[in-house]
């Protein structure tokens, strides 16, 4: 499981600063960006504050962070479709944010 590659693939998506995720997750920019390059390992509770700052559900961080070992039994095929749909719903919601003039700071 890579929870730092999807913190930062999120974050990317929605063109944020690490600074403006640190500052609203309550976490220093160092700290974020440690998780980032995966040199540390977050607990849930950063996770959950984390996706609370990017405004995507924890629940999309982990489909996005998870590698096929972490899927178990999951069929590859499904596996992708799960990761594709996703990456979609970043994208929709990262649309949405930006049609309705939300500011990150």
């Amino acid at each position: 499981m890579n929870v730092g590659q999807a913190i930062r693939l999120c974050r990317t998506q929605r063109g944020v600063s690490q600074s403006a995720i640190a500052t609203r997750a309550n976490c220093s920019v160092s700290y974020l960006s440690m998780l980032e390059n995966n040199k540390r390992d977050p607990t849930l509770s950063t996770v959950t504050k984390i996706a609370e700052a990017l405004h995507v559900p924890v629940g999309l961080l982990f489909v996005l962070a998870a590698d096929q070992n972490d899927l178990g039994e999951i069929d590859e095929h499904i596996a992708e479709q799960l990761m594709q749909s996703a990456l979609a719903s970043l994208e929709t919601s990262a649309n949405t944010t930006t049609q309705m003039g939300a500011h990150y700071g």
